[in-house]
């Protein structure tokens, strides 16, 4: 168990007392056998004294391992600390305010194994408990930029609560580097992803740590994370500029010369300034894909990634 920590110091005490529960076997509703090892508490430090409540929690429970952070680094920065200081075979990461249910976690194994995959999302059910705007945003983004900007086949819903095998999580946490979007990193190693409704309360804290500058920040590494899908747009556009130019270009020059009508020359202008910004527009798009390369490396995509067997790891059938 994973759980970023920024501003938890009203919520960590009860979100933890809900896990110790789980600290013995379990059995998912499909009968797999299951229990919490470990839960990591990553203390990414917040604006209050969240790093105490951790402290004491550490102190009084044997499982609770703390993870000290030097600065505030944000919340997948954080996260993904805690995944490479995983040890279970099975990594499940939640957020600190008590708006995700462990008790969805035995029906998250249940679709991971019944599927054999790796990495599995808990859906909410019921309505986020956020503002109109955001949850307007939020499933915008996860409907319409992930197939399109994006275009990850693996990956076409994500949420904070997530479970994954340990080898996903201690992979992702050794090569993802500086501005690398978690759920990106996680698409770039998995073959798919697939989703398990869950029932999403409401969170234990007044207000979201997130404010609408957070957001935006989250978004944009969310899109530059993403590989090189939006820059080939720009070529794209600028081939459809150039096809366009040309093509008025030759209608310019039979209804000249052919069809015998006269032009004031706004047509041959308008083609070649198609022309010319689609050459312009092509130029920027093969520049954009050198730089995509740089993207790729900095972010640490991996040139591949050795696995173990399905049939021995945490996927095998229980």
């Amino acid at each position: 168990m994973v759980i970023p920590v920024y501003t938890g110091s009203a919520t960590l005490r009860e979100v933890v007392g809900e896990l110790s529960r789980f600290y013995v076997v379990n059995s998912s509703p499909n009968g797999s056998q299951f229990k919490i090892c470990e839960v990591i508490l990553v203390d990414d430090c917040g604006e209050d004294d969240s790093d105490r409540v951790i402290s004491e929690l550490a102190a009084s429970d044997d499982r609770v391992m703390p993870v000290w952070l030097s600065k505030n680094f944000g919340q997948h920065a954080a996260t993904i600390a805690g995944m490479a200081s995983t040890s279970s075979e099975w990594v499940v990461t939640m957020d600190e305010d008590g708006q995700h249910d462990p008790a969805s976690i035995g029906a998250l194994l249940d679709t991971a194994l019944a599927n054999k995959c790796p990495l599995v999302y808990g859906r909410e059910v019921s309505r986020e408990p956020h503002g109109t705007f955001r949850n307007f945003m939020s499933k915008s983004v996860k409907k319409l930029v992930l197939p399109t900007l994006i275009g990850s086949k693996s990956i076409r819903y994500f949420s904070s609560f997530r479970l994954m095998t340990g080898e996903v999580a201690r992979v992702v946490g050794a090569f993802a580097n500086q501005g690398a979007y978690l759920d990106i990193a996680l698409s770039w190693i998995v073959r798919s992803t697939l989703t398990c409704n869950v029932v999403s309360r409401n969170e234990l804290r007044s207000t979201s740590g997130y404010t609408t500058r957070k957001l935006i920040e989250h978004f944009v590494r969310l899109v530059l994370s993403s590989g090189t899908r939006p820059l080939r747009l720009i070529t794209a556009v600028g081939v459809t500029s150039l096809f366009a130019g040309l093509s008025g270009a030759f209608i310019v020059v039979i209804g000249k010369y052919i069809a015998v009508y006269s032009s004031n020359g706004w047509a041959s202008l308008f083609s070649l300034v198609l022309i010319i910004g689609g050459l312009i527009l092509f130029a920027l798009g093969i520049i954009a894909e050198y730089l995509g390369v740089l993207v790729r490396r900095a972010v640490g995509v991996p040139l591949y990634v050795v696995g173990n067997d399905p049939h021995l790891g945490p996927l095998r059938q229980q």
